[in-house]
């Protein structure tokens, strides 16, 4: 992209920051390998600054067997404790046990739906993904009646870490809602 290139404000000038803005944020995305490292990475990021986690997402991947969510499924108390001392992950023991929690979730939700896809564009009206009209960085809510309800099932069925604003974070990671600026070069072409 060139200099006059304009963006979301919000990836400023990092290179790793840039590149995710233009190249993930907000891309639909349909594979449930991919939703489940969004979910993982978004769940890992509450309460810390999302550049924070894009450093440490090669590490989240070798630490959650490259986000398969089935194999995550399978790793035991012992993996827990081992993940607790590596330095490339959040060390958190809840934060831990949480992706190993939601991989399970994620796998029944899978099995139910068909896809991990399909339960949430069915979140959705008429399945269709949300193109909001963003003028500003003030504009872009950190919830919605839609992330809302996604967060309340997915807590009944016993996920962690996913409230309404880590569930609205996650719809536009995943291109589920569209904020980028309507300025932004990305906005409306993904």
């Amino acid at each position: 992209m060139s200099e006059t290139t304009t963006r979301c404000p919000w990836c400023g000038e990092d290179p790793l920051y840039v590149k995710y803005h233009d190249e993930e944020w907000g891309h639909p995305v349909t594979d449930d390998r991919t939703l489940f490292e969004f979910l993982t990475l978004e769940s890992a990021q509450a309460g810390l600054a999302w550049i924070t986690i894009l450093r440490k997402r090669e590490s989240y991947r070798r630490a959650f067997l490259n986000f398969d969510y089935e194999a995550v499924t399978r790793m035991t108390t012992e993996d827990e404790e081992r993940l607790r001392y590596d330095d490339g992950i959040v060390k958190n023991r809840l934060k831990i046990h949480a992706a190993i929690t939601n991989a399970r979730h994620f796998k029944e939700i899978v099995e139910e739906f068909g896809s991990f896809y399909n339960y949430i564009i069915g979140f959705f009206p008429n399945r269709q993904r949300i193109i909001n009209d963003v003028p500003t960085m003030d504009s872009v809510p950190a919830s919605s009646p839609i992330s809302d309800a996604i967060s309340k099932d997915m807590k009944r069925r016993g996920f962690k870490f996913f409230g309404r604003t880590i569930c609205y974070a996650f719809l536009q990671a995943t291109g589920f809602i569209d904020d980028h600026l309507n300025t932004c070069h990305c906005k409306g072409n993904l």
